[in-house]
């Protein structure tokens, strides 16, 4: 059985697969990437939990990196438009379906790197928090 940790992980992933990017989780760069963009989940940290003791639950603010990357002849409006995807997809629900107290993304760090002999890539890390609690530290 999963733990809340992973079951989070996976939906953020499955809701950011629905996006018309290329979703992958904790891949390395691919050599192409693809047209309509590609996104890269990476599981980040969970940093250190608050805690409360009656009941026993250790809260959360998880800070998980999606990878956002495209590559062509009109990077900045493609590269918006993926971003501005990413945010509607969370906002959609931000529980996950219940799976966690809150999602929200923070905004993108973004750099513009050169290809030889390519169109340039247009790429951001965007950090995405997640809210959620658990009764046990390795859950």
């Amino acid at each position: 059985m999963p733990t809340p940790r992973e079951t989070i992980l996976t939906a953020l992933h499955a809701r950011l697969s629905a996006l018309p990017a290329t979703a992958l989780r904790g891949e390395v760069l691919p050599d192409r990437v693809p047209s309509n963009g590609l996104l890269i989940l990476r599981d980040g940290e969970p940093g250190d939990p608050e805690v409360t003791l009656s009941p026993l639950a250790y809260h959360y603010q998880h800070r998980a990196e999606i990878e956002a990357v495209v590559q062509s002849a009109d990077r900045d409006a493609a590269f918006d438009t993926l971003t501005a995807s990413i945010g509607s997809a969370l906002a959609v629900d931000r529980t996950l379906g219940g799976l966690c107290d809150w999602v929200e993304a923070q905004a993108p760090r973004s750099v513009d790197l050169p290809v030889e002999g390519a169109a340039s890539l247009k790429a951001a890390v965007i950090p995405v928090v997640l809210h959620y609690s658990t009764a046990d530290p390795l859950g």
